[in-house]
């Protein structure tokens, strides 16, 4: 993952991003405006065991120096959302640079090509694994709005043509199809860190606002009480 064509970036940027929010974990290497290393495991509970060894593998290839980390920060599965912005916060902490937090849909986007996007809302759909869907609103990369938790039935219709990622894209572009909606079903439906860490160097670069690393989730988890 590139930087966009024409784009300056800091001659010395080196920046580390994780993710783990969806059924993958990933880990990308980003220096000087493009990604130089990456790594990536599928799976929906493999986040707390690979993750640090992926970490470890690329903060050896930068030489332990960085100006900041990325992360992924949902929605996404509690296990994978916990794993990876505390192993964020921590090599950041031991490095003393910026954490800087990427939303799951801001990551699906970045992955897009660019006409998917042109003219286009982009909608991030996560399964909740309960029946219903996060939906995440893109609007030019950045997050619109926290993601808000509806039914599949109960999906608001969009205002313009829209694009479909995240893990219940299909199921929802299916949808807005049946309704006559103009939405296109991408391929973008796991979140890479490689897409992170370009949303999170524009971000460093144009010293905009920037998250953190606390995540984002759609609903509680599902916890039964002993007994």
């Amino acid at each position: 993952m590139d930087a966009p064509a024409g784009y300056a970036y800091p001659r010395a940027m080196r920046l580390l991003a994780l993710d783990g929010s969806l059924a993958r974990a990933s880990a990308a290497l980003w220096v000087d405006g493009a990604v130089v290393a990456r790594r990536a495991v599928p799976g929906d509970r493999v986040q707390p065991t690979v993750l640090p060894v992926m970490a470890q593998e690329l903060l050896a290839e930068a030489g332990r120096r960085l100006d900041a980390v990325a992360v992924v920060v949902g929605p996404g599965s509690f296990t994978g959302l916990r794993s990876a912005t505390a192993l964020a916060e921590g090599i950041a902490l031991g490095l003393g640079v910026t954490v800087i937090g990427v939303t799951t849909g801001e990551a699906l986007a970045a992955a897009l090509p660019p006409a998917l996007c042109e003219g286009r809302e982009v909608w991030a759909a996560v399964d909740t694994k309960r029946g219903r869907v996060a939906l995440e609103r893109i609007v030019a990369g950045i997050a619109a709005a926290p993601p808000t938790v509806f039914a599949e039935a109960d999906l608001p219709r969009p205002d313009g043509p829209v694009t479909v990622v995240g893990d219940a894209a299909p199921v929802v572009a299916a949808r807005l199809l049946a309704r006559g909606c103009d939405a296109v079903l991408s391929d973008s439906r796991l979140p890479d860190a490689g897409a992170a860490a370009l949303v999170a160097a524009l971000r460093f670069e144009r010293q905009t606002p920037m998250r953190g690393a606390a995540p984002i989730y759609a609903e509680p988890p599902a916890v039964r009480r002993p007994g």
